[in-house]
């Protein structure tokens, strides 16, 4: 068991940080909203604490979860950032999904001050931080990984290093464009079956058995049709992504035209005031008259 800090406790990290704490690790928690670190220490013991330097200290490991780059950089520099209190040989963990150059920028100034850094962004939404089953994509060098794996292994059904520092951003990348044609593809689909008067709940006990089943049919489609949008990865998160894989994909000469064309209709959704609706919510906007 290993001593850890946990930095950032949102819908993703006030639950990963529990399964640490779970599976009888030493945890520290920071948040920038104090109260919801100390609700965090009422429901799983711990340490919280008035800043990210001094959650990390004597921690062999450090994870973050925070909102965007400029929050990640904030909660790592300066003196009441994380840096400026961990040990030489400790191992920076960064859960956020951010760009992948403040990735590189912060591994750099990490490995200046003797410190491991693994980038290694999640998918599976808060119900996969709440049951412990994310999927982790990391990118750092392999000693790092080999370091922080057995501890990530807490909130992960599968873990993997796909290369050097970077990759894990650029791994979450592909997850965000992919999941932005699927979900668009899904809200068409069972818009048409509405207005075509088919019962939803039987067209998909079919369809999701064949080639165009996937996670979202199963997992959405029944809180799309009630029109509930308040479960999962907000729409504003989902355009902070959408805006880092449209830029990055500029940068590398990769072509994202569905990509574009589905950000400017979570815009869309923006204006109809689903800024925190879930993705799901692309479905609302196909339902407006006319």
């Amino acid at each position: 068991m290993a001593k850890v800090a946990f930095l950032g406790l949102g819908v993703m990290g006030f639950p990963m940080a529990g399964h640490l704490a779970a599976k009888g690790h030493e945890v520290a928690v920071y948040n920038r909203s104090a109260e919801k670190a100390a609700r965090w220490v009422d429901s799983h013991g711990g340490r919280a604490a008035a800043t990210a330097a001094e959650a990390v200290e004597g921690a062999a490991f450090v994870m973050a979860c925070v909102g965007n780059d400029d929050d990640l950089g904030a909660v790592c520099r300066g003196d009441a950032g994380a840096f400026a209190g961990m040990d030489r040989g400790a191992v920076f963990v960064d859960h956020t999904t951010v760009s992948a150059a403040v990735t590189r920028d912060l591994g750099a100034e990490a490995a200046a001050l003797g410190l491991g850094y693994v980038d290694a962004p999640v998918s599976g939404g808060q119900a996969g931080a709440e049951n412990g089953v994310l999927s982790v994509m990391c990118g750092g060098s392999e000693g790092d990984y080999a370091l922080a794996e057995p501890v990530i292994a807490a909130y992960a059904r599968v873990c993997r290093r796909l290369g050097p520092l970077g990759a894990g951003q650029m791994a979450k990348m592909v997850n965000q464009i992919c999941i932005a044609g699927l979900v668009q593809g899904l809200s068409e689909g069972l818009n048409f079956a509405e207005r075509a008067g088919l019962d939803i709940e039987a067209l998909v006990e079919v369809i999701s058995q064949g080639a165009a089943g996937s996670w979202q049919m199963v997992n959405r489609h029944k809180t799309m049709a009630a029109g509930k949008f308040d479960y999962g990865f907000a729409v504003d998160w989902m355009r902070k992504d959408l805006g880092i894989c449209l830029k990055t994909g500029d940068e590398i000469g990769a072509s994202l035209p569905v990509t574009a064309l589905v950000d400017q209709f979570y815009k869309d959704v923006q204006a109809m005031g689903g800024n925190r609706w879930d993705t799901s919510s692309l479905i609302a906007r196909l339902r407006r008259p006319g």
